[in-house]
Parts: structure tokens; sequence; C-alpha cells
């Protein structure tokens, strides 16, 4: 089981990566070993949200930079275990640009975030699980308008609205199929558990690939959310990550 600590300015993180989700643990490596990492930023930050790093345009990047835009040329797959790991407090997950411009949920090649979260009620999940249900009715929509995006270019260049707006009602009822086929969504009794003691952001989960967690230095992780932040969400003076070291494989 691989195992990383990530030394940062206000002290050390230790990460566990998972080996369910083996792409982004070995792209996690590959960049670790390079040293891809070491003298880059913690960008944004968020209280009772998350930190986010790996951007490696925020080497030595003066303040008022905008951030965030880095890369390394390449995305990663999506590698949703869900709901066996999800954002608790503490969970490691990959940075990735929205669903409008990225409807496969790719990840980001180096940005990463992990959570701090916050605690919730158990009646606010469940008022979160129906904002879930909406959120994937929506979900298999775009995901069906994407697979039949020739077909509807095609029916507008005819300008044939009758046939558009069959196929709309045909997608709505394929929808509502898969939906019930998938069940409403609702949160495990491990992530009520967590979500309503130790906290994290349950609103992100099957959205972002979670592929590790803090097994030590969660408190450098809270110290760092506490910071100044200014424009962008970037902490007024640079968190850096010193190095990110490999330390077991």
């Amino acid at each position: 089981m691989a195992k990383v600590i990530i030394r940062t300015s206000l002290g050390d993180i230790r990460v566990r990566l998972y080996d369910e989700t083996p792409q982004h643990r070995d792209n996690f490596l590959k960049l670790a070993r390079e040293g891809f990492y070491n003298g880059t930023i913690f960008h944004r930050v968020i209280k009772n949200f998350m930190i986010q790093g790996g951007d490696p345009q925020s080497k030595d990047a003066p303040m008022g930079k905008q951030l965030g835009a880095g890369d390394v040329g390449y995305t990663i797959p999506a590698e949703f275990v869900y709901p066996q790991y999800f954002h608790k407090k503490g969970a490691l997950a990959a940075a990735r640009t929205g669903d409008e411009v990225n409807p496969e949920r790719r990840s980001s090649g180096c940005q990463f975030y992990i959570v701090t979260g916050e605690v919730y009620s158990a009646g606010k999940l469940t008022q979160l699980e129906k904002q879930m249900s909406q959120q994937q009715i929506q979900n298999i929509f775009n995901d069906l308008v994407v697979a039949n995006r020739s077909k509807i270019l095609d029916l507008r260049k005819q300008r044939d609205n009758a046939g558009l707006m069959q196929l709309q009602e045909e997608l709505e009822k394929q929808t509502y199929a898969k939906a019930r086929e998938l069940g409403e969504p609702k949160f495990t009794a491990e992530q009520r558990e967590a979500y309503t003691t130790v906290g994290g952001t349950p609103f992100l989960d099957n959205n972002y690939t979670v592929f590790g967690e803090v097994e030590e230095g969660l408190e450098v992780a809270d110290a760092i959310q506490q910071v100044k932040t200014v424009s962008g969400d970037r902490p007024a003076e640079d968190i850096k990550m010193i190095s990110v070291e490999v330390v077991e494989e």
C-alpha cells in the first residue's frame, strides 16, 4: 500500500493512496518521484471545505497571479470507488474542470485537494440526499444529450422542432428509467457516521475521484485552512510543499 509524505511549510501530512484507484495512485507516485510538487503551493484554501495544490504555475508565483489552470498536459479517467471511498475529512481527491467542458469527469493530471469540510446534522444529510437525487437525474440526462449530440445537431440544422421535441421526450423517458434502475442516492451508515462526527464535503461525492486519505498530520491541513486568504482563495502568505516523498509502496 503506497504512502507519501507531503512536507509543507506548516508541517508534514502523511497520506495513504488507495490500490482501488491505480491510475491516480501511480500518477501521484510518478510525480512525487520526479519532484514535480516540490516548491508548489497550496494555491486555493477555503475554510471548512478543502485545501488545493499541485498547480505547476504556482512555483514562485507572484502574489496576484491567477492560479489554478496549470496542468501536465493530460488528464486521468475518473476512478470512482463509491460509496467505499467518499469525501470525509482527510480525504485526498483529484481536482478537475467542470462538467460542462468535462462530462466524463476526468481528473487533473496533477492538481489535488485534501478535504477539511464541516460536520453535518442528520437532517442536513437527508436534505442533501434529495438534492443528490435531482443531480443524478440531471447527470443522466446530460450524459444522454452528449451521446445523442450528432442527432441533435442534425435536427437543429434541419430546423426540425417537432423532431427535437420528440427526441427530448424520449431522452427524458430514458433518464427516469435509468434513475429508477439506479435507485435514489442514499448515504451509507459509514458515511452518515463520518459526516456527523468528523465531517467532510458530502456534496462532492461520486463527482470527483477520491484516491487516498490522510493518515497523520490532519492538524496540519486544519492549520492551512485557517490561514488568511486573498483574491482567488490564495493564502496571503505562501504555504509551500517543500517536498512530496514516497515512503512506502
